[in-house]
């Protein structure tokens, strides 16, 4: 003959419930943890991106003013040259900082999934109370 189960009382389903629910908030917190480290990844990358172009800028900027100085100084195709590879690096430079602005732009600093993981989880958490 088969056994009828005892129905666990309130202080075990109490208690069964703070633990889950302990582990549930460990869980979110590992989550959490997880998308911000890939999203500050996504940050560092835009900033290098944006440095890259910075020093490309100041470079062509640096090419700028010895073409400026060599065409002062002497009447020579030599500004000329110089004053070419200045725009060239400048617009390389600037190509770059606008990508990696445009990259950044794009980022959402929230931790959407945790924060919808959350929601989820309080609507398990009141049906359970239920």
């Amino acid at each position: 003959m088969l056994e009828a189960q005892a129905e666990p009382s309130v202080g075990d389903l109490l208690r069964a419930l703070a633990r889950d629910t302990g582990v549930l908030i460990r869980q979110e917190l590992r989550l959490a943890g997880t998308e911000m480290s890939a999203k500050a990844e996504r940050v560092v990358h835009s900033a290098a991106v944006i440095a890259t172009g910075g020093a490309l800028v100041l470079a062509g900027g640096l090419a700028l003013l010895a073409a400026a100085i060599a065409g002062l100084a002497t009447h020579l195709p030599l500004w000329a040259s110089a004053l070419s590879v200045g725009l060239v690096v400048m617009a390389a430079g600037y190509l770059l900082v606008n990508r990696g602005l445009s990259a950044m732009k794009r980022i959402d600093p929230l931790p959407v999934e945790t924060i919808n993981t959350l929601k989820a989880d309080a609507e398990w958490a009141k049906e359970q109370v239920r």
